[in-house]
């Protein structure tokens, strides 16, 4: 016997393969990639969840499927951001279907909690993606379970529905004292897993539409940096750290350029390659005004292999007036 998990990472879904796996069932966990899930590499720290509860993981990319399908006309509208979670668990479920009959597996499992959030995971929500997935009855929740009609897997005893648990809102004892029982190290903190749940994330979602169709290649660039949109419609964005900078500088897309410092430490930059000459201009100062300058002195930037010189603003006041995302 065979169940295929969605898996996020956190402690909740790692439980709920627990559960599961506690009966002599086989999991194959499932890590549903829409691009917008965080800004850090996890993998390692998923291999690590799931080799403590014995699950192999696998990585499903659906990013192309994600903004096509779901991210710009969500059928049950968005949250209080730009996080369309109804429809994007129903498509995660779909995806998780696929996937079970590629498998040969015979019924899914979720770590959902009925109640933890308003939006997507109240009683309505959760039977909406079922019958959006057309996986009623498939989808076992285990952390729930005691709480939600019997699935297939229960009803012919494939699941002990018994040795399930009936957890409902936001507390997280039960979860906790089921980490000491197992034994479970280096778990997750409840959080905002999704950057579309993020309220400056979404500002520059809704500013980047409106200039320009968002595809898949247009995602890292949303992830790090400061963001502006100048005075001509360019979009500039200006590494925070060292972290970003490394990040930016390995981005490959064809709508933007790089800009850098020549023989000065400074931020690595992204800028729209239909920039005017003006935003160019304003570009060059505002990443100087992040580097350790003289007002009064020009210093030399490379543009995408053009260089140019500039003098940075008076003061970063001067930045704080412009159109800042």
């Amino acid at each position: 016997m065979k169940a295929i998990a969605l898996f996020s990472g956190g402690l909740d879904s790692t439980l709920a393969m627990k559960l599961i796996i506690d009966q002599g069932i086989e999991v194959l966990a499932i890590n549903i990639n829409t691009g917008f899930g965080s800004t850090k590499d996890r993998l390692e720290h998923m291999q690590s969840m799931c080799k403590q509860v014995g699950a192999e993981l696998k990585i499903i990319d659906i990013q192309s499927e994600f903004l096509q399908d779901v991210l710009f006309d969500p059928k049950h509208g968005y949250g209080k951001h730009f996080n369309p979670c109804i429809d994007c668990h129903a498509k995660m479920f779909a995806v998780a279907k696929r996937v079970m009959d590629a498998e040969g597996a015979s019924f899914l499992i979720s770590g959902e909690v009925m109640g933890q959030r308003p939006m997507s995971q109240n009683k309505d929500a959760l039977q909406t993606v079922l019958n959006e997935s057309n996986c009623d009855g498939l989808l076992l929740r285990p952390m729930s379970a005691k709480l939600l009609a019997p699935t297939i897997a229960e009803q012919n005893g494939w699941v002990d529905r018994e040795k399930l648990e009936g957890i409902s809102g936001r507390s997280r004892d039960r979860q906790l004292e089921m980490v000491k029982e197992i034994g479970l190290d280096d778990f997750e903190s409840p959080g905002g897993g999704c950057l579309l749940t993020d309220e400056n994330f979404a500002k520059k979602m809704v500013d980047f539409i409106k200039y320009d169709k968002f595809e898949v290649k247009d995602i890292p660039v949303m992830k790090f940096g400061r963001h502006f949109r100048l005075e001509d419609g360019a979009k500039l964005v200006v590494g925070r750290n060292k972290e970003e900078n490394g990040y930016l500088q390995e981005i490959d897309n064809d709508k933007f350029i790089h800009i850098k410092t020549v023989g000065l430490p400074g931020p690595h930059a992204l800028l729209s390659k239909n920039a005017t000459q003006e935003d160019k201009d304003v570009a060059s100062k505002i990443v100087l005004t992040y580097c350790k300058t003289n007002t009064d002195t020009e210093y030399k930037l490379n543009l995408d292999g053009v260089e140019v010189f500039s003098t940075p603003f008076e003061s970063k006041e001067e930045i704080q007036k412009l159109n800042i995302l």
